[in-house]
């Protein structure tokens, strides 16, 4: 490939599940797996994908949310790709984490049967106060810390913050990948990784890039998402100057009652003290005031 040539993005949603969801390629998906749950690689003996069709009106749809359910030895892994932000997405996740849990417990088993699920978010936004990229939440009492179950995981990795800290090279060498959107990009990684993995990953991504027709595809793909943040940025903007507009005049109105407010107390206090000086008692005060 020629530096400064257009390659196709990793995590544009159309891109990741050709390559992710591809059951030729189970060794890059066990290896990304392996980074990202930080598990050994020879632990991980089969790979399942479940999903992996994507169907042809799905290019068309207005969501960037993409992802893999997989059955890597008994435990389910779900990785989501999420390209724009989206409202509520903590929640979002935490529901649909509860659903494939839920659902593979089959009529007449027991709850001891229900498998490990893990959901593994890889988002282009920043979600969570912090400088760290990795998030890993789990189910633990507050004061000990002891674990509630093992079967319950939910990562957040958030590609925007791969360059604030350096942790774990495998890790960041698979987000970086993930991330990449230069040719130049993928040369850097390709030169300085240790996992054979990544650099075949690397090769896929320039014959898909090669590929005029799936770079068109990415293309149109990619135009449907960046037509779709725009439209919510601007919803969002019309929104938010819809609501200052409608607080000033709120804000305006409320002056003026206020306005009245002290303009009547200030007059009921004067004459109370003009009432006074004149010798009135309390109880003639109140009852003149009708109090």
């Amino acid at each position: 490939m020629i530096e400064g040539y257009p390659i196709v993005k990793l995590k544009l949603d159309v891109i990741f599940k050709r390559v992710f969801g591809d059951e030729n390629n189970k060794d890059i998906i066990a290896a990304m797996i392996s980074a990202l749950l930080e598990i050994p690689r020879e632990s991980i003996r089969s790979i399942e994908i479940s999903n992996v069709e994507m169907p042809p009106e799905y290019y068309d749809q207005k969501f960037s949310r993409l992802d893999l359910r997989m059955n890597v030895d008994g435990t389910i892994v779900n990785v989501e790709m999420q390209v724009n932000y989206e409202t509520d997405f903590r929640e979002r996740t935490l529901f649909y984490w509860s659903k494939i849990y839920s659902d593979e417990l089959k009529a007449g088993d027991e709850y001891g049967e229900l498998k490990k699920t893990y959901c593994v978010n890889i988002i282009n936004f920043n979600l969570f106060d912090c400088e760290d990229y990795h998030s890993h939440f789990k189910v633990m009492e507050t004061t000990r810390q002891e674990v509630l179950s093992d079967k319950f995981a939910i990562h957040f990795f958030e590609l925007k913050k791969i360059d604030n800290i350096r942790k774990n090279q495998p890790m960041e060498d698979w987000l970086k990948l993930i991330n990449a959107e230069t040719e130049e990009e993928l040369m850097e990684i390709q030169q300085t990784t240790d996992i054979p993995e990544v650099r075949n990953t690397i090769v896929k991504l320039r014959q898909m890039s090669a590929d005029e027709k799936i770079r068109m595809e990415a293309y149109y793909r990619e135009k449907r998402l960046h037509d779709e943040a725009s439209a919510l940025g601007s919803a969002r903007r019309e929104g938010l100057a819809e609501g200052v507009e409608k607080g000033r005049a709120e804000g305006r109105a409320e002056g003026r009652a206020e306005g009245r407010a002290e303009g009547e107390q200030s007059f009921k206090n004067s004459l109370i003290e003009k009432w006074r000086k004149a010798g009135m008692s309390e109880e003639q005060i109140k009852e003149l005031l009708g109090e």
